[in-house]
């Protein structure tokens, strides 16, 4: 049932307490920088705040892509200065580029989907020491190098791979250089490369040791930090919603309501709001219960999330009381949306005899510029309270006397 009126006649309809109902103190909280929608709270619902954060690709490559640049250049220079062959130019070229086009078929096939670490920082790594050791063989040059780049590779898989698996990875490292450094002695018996090459070695194993071991406790750091953030950010959830009904609680819709009138100040453009209540919600819970009661709180706010808009925001008011705003919204939109609701919840199969005693009363109202929260939601409220006068289970309109280039919200 649908009713219209204007608010001239509103005179003879209930006196309400704005400072009661709409406290000013609950305009001042502002938990977001931004509103968030319906269309928001269902994504977070759906989006496991346990899920890594999911850097593009392009980024990835861009990173891998960079510290490859910096190795093969330190490998240009060392070619430029005549210490190392042209063969070892050309094979760290391509390594650089058969391995940059295999882990590129991986991702590009999914074929990384398939792992436990799906980012495969451990595969990364380890074929970048491999490639390394490599290198190292073909010109004992190359060691001096290897060590500082040993240090990035590790920091690259350092926040994906476990403390203990690193320092499994750094010893299978120092037992390949330390066979690299005996296959140079057995092919060249040259002592002296024998000794500066032990001696890189000796560096290697110490700076790598230490290193690892305060990677483990960066690791440890990094997952208090992680606990602690996600354990602010359901914080932070659970403050703007109603945990029992799983939508926006008072205290966000109130915030929202004030930040959405300042967005229609400031961009000129309309903003409806309805308040609606469930009708003899009293009656409910004394016939059947608190937990059906409960039961009919959950249902219609799920109701109602599935026939508001994307950006429309539905929140619990309080007790059996909702608010839903409509930013950007003339009049008429924001009556259909209503309507809708109140039908859906008239004509849904509730549950035994709480058959067609479930019904809403709603009222809406259009802002007027200028006008503050608490007279747009005294409005609002003030055409629920007449739709419950008039025999419940309707959406009443309190249209006001000035709207902005219209004749009538209805019209449009």
């Amino acid at each position: 049932m649908l009713l219209r009126r204007n608010k001239k006649s509103a005179s003879s309809s209930p006196s309400v307490s704005v400072t009661d109902i709409f406290p000013l103190t609950d305009t001042l909280m502002d938990f977001d920088d931004t509103v968030s929608t319906q269309q928001d709270l269902h994504r977070r619902k759906s989006t496991s705040l346990s899920a890594p954060a999911k850097r593009s690709i392009a980024q990835k490559w861009f990173i891998a892509s960079i510290f490859m640049g910096m190795y093969l250049l330190s490998i240009l220079v060392f070619y430029q200065i005549d210490l190392i062959q042209q063969s070892t130019l050309f094979t760290v070229i391509g390594m650089i580029v058969v391995g940059m086009l295999a882990f590129w078929a991986i991702f590009q096939t999914g074929l990384n989907l398939h792992f436990d670490e799906k980012r495969m920082k451990l595969p990364i790594v380890t074929t970048a020491f491999v490639c390394m050791a490599l290198v190292f063989y073909l010109d004992p040059a190359t060691q001096i190098i290897a060590t500082p780049f040993a240090f990035i590779t590790i920091a690259y898989g350092m926040y994906r791979i476990s403390s203990k698996t690193l320092a499994l990875l750094v010893t299978g490292v120092i037992v390949g250089f330390a066979i690299v450094i005996n296959l140079h002695y057995q092919q060249w018996h040259n002592l002296a490369l024998l000794k500066l090459e032990a001696m890189h070695f000796l560096v290697l194993i110490l700076c790598l040791s230490a290193f690892v071991f305060q990677i483990g406790k960066v690791q440890h750091l990094h997952r208090v930090l992680h606990k602690a953030s996600r354990k602010i950010k359901y914080i932070q959830e659970d403050a703007k919603r109603d945990v029992l009904l799983d939508c926006f609680n008072r205290r966000y819709m109130v915030a929202a309501l004030e930040q959405q009138k300042q967005l229609a100040d400031e961009n000129a453009t309309r903003l409806c709001l309805a308040v609606i209540d469930l009708d003899h919600f009293k009656k409910i819970n004394d016939d059947f219960g608190h937990l059906s009661g409960d039961e009919v709180l959950k249902t219609f706010s799920k109701i109602a999330q599935e026939n508001v808009r994307s950006g429309d925001v539905f929140g619990r008011y309080g007790g059996e009381e909702f608010l839903l705003i409509f930013p950007n919204t003339s009049l008429l939109p924001a009556l259909n949306t209503s309507e809708r609701i109140r039908a859906q919840v008239e004509h849904f199969n509730w549950d035994g005899a709480l058959q067609h005693r479930v019904s809403v009363s709603i009222g809406v109202t259009q802002y007027i510029p200028g006008e503050s929260v608490l007279e747009l939601f005294s409005r609002a409220d003030t055409a629920m309270y007449l739709a419950k006068q008039g025999g419940r289970n309707q959406v009443v309109v309190e249209e006001p006397v000035t709207l902005p280039s219209e004749t009538s919200p209805l019209s449009k």
